[in-house]
């Protein structure tokens, strides 16, 4: 069991000896609760690194809400460094044209922006390959007439060694395999209750985080964490958690943001949960991703580091950006 231990820039985050945290991205101004005092940018769940070390954010708009206002919002695309935002500069970080209810699903490639939308009312989404900020589509979107749409609520994206594309589309419950160029391979390459994150390790298989039972994923579950093989084999790993976010650290173990119980833990390769960091006074971790190894990333000493997206004392319509740099291989190597 790891021994945590108050982190040395914040008391309300608990992490192993010999790891630190700095807060990366922030904001003033978008807290509409100012009597809170509360710090952050307009709400966010998703995001996503390039290989020169920006890091992409967008908006969680009303995915599981109904209302008349459709999400309107361009990515943000944040520099090497972080950033503070306010409403009279966040301008300045947009990237790409406003799409309804985006998620940054991935970066393929070190420099491909893989973005999910969806249209609530029509039931149709699309995913979006976004390169130098200009948007085109990769799959879904309106079908011939009398057909039905290939996806309704895509969420989560991975993308494999030979470029095939993963898409988990929550409403109904399935994995579309796409291929590099987004025709289809499988529209329904596996079959999992709200499927809402991916990822693939570095034995190219395909860990899905799924909602379960949870209408919606700010909802206790139980939730469950799937793992499918190279032969399209899903199995189980982990049930309970509902994942708020997933991301692979070193030797493509798992890293999980478990919103509800206020922690993010990894999975071990006998499939034991370790947990890794414990917030307090009404922190949660939402999503999270890990820097990758690139000579940009190294230069600007962020390479390999963990950065996760943070609800601060409940006030969930705002949230930060810390980095939590630290011996990840050497946690991964001890719970072998």
């Amino acid at each position: 069991m790891l021994l945590l231990v108050a982190a040395p820039a914040t008391a309300d985050l608990l992490l192993p000896p010999g790891f630190s945290v700095q807060v990366y991205v922030t904001g003033d101004g978008f807290d509409s609760d100012a009597a809170r005092g509360v710090r952050g940018i307009p709400a966010t769940s998703t995001v996503a690194f390039d290989h020169a070390g920006n890091l992409y954010l967008a908006r969680t708009g009303r995915r599981y809400l109904g209302g008349e206002v459709e999400d309107l919002w361009p990515i943000y695309r944040i520099p090497v460094g972080g950033a503070r935002l306010r409403p009279d500069t966040e301008g300045s970080y947009f990237h790409g044209p406003p799409l309804p209810n985006p998620q940054v699903a991935a970066i393929r490639a070190g420099r491909e922006i893989l973005v999910t939308t969806f249209d609530r009312e029509r039931k149709v989404g699309v995913v979006y390959r976004m390169l130098d900020g200009r948007a085109e589509l990769l799959a879904g979107g309106t079908p011939p007439r009398g057909r039905a749409p290939l996806l309704t609520q895509p969420e989560g994206v991975a993308a494999d060694a030979a470029g095939s594309v993963y898409v988990a589309d929550r409403d109904r419950g399935v994995i579309v395999r796409l291929d590099a160029g987004g025709r289809v391979l499988d529209p329904r390459y596996v079959s999992v209750a709200r499927p809402r994150v991916l990822a693939v390790d570095d034995k190219d298989r395909l860990w899905i985080g799924s909602d379960g039972a949870a209408e919606a994923p700010w909802q206790r579950g139980p939730g469950e964490i799937w793992r499918v093989g190279r032969q399209g084999v899903p199995s189980v790993v982990l049930n309970g958690p509902v994942v708020a976010g997933l991301a692979l650290g070193p030797d493509g173990h798992p890293f999980v943001a478990d919103r509800h119980a206020g922690k993010i833990f990894f999975i071990t390769a006998e499939g034991r949960a370790a947990e890794f960091a414990g917030f307090t006074d009404g922190d949660a971790p939402r999503g999270l991703c890990f820097a990758p190894a690139t000579p940009e990333t190294r230069r600007a000493g962020i390479a390999g580091d963990l950065f996760v997206v943070t609800i601060s004392r409940g006030a969930w319509p705002v949230n930060e950006i810390i980095r939590i740099s630290g011996p990840f291989d050497e946690l991964v190597r001890k719970q072998r």
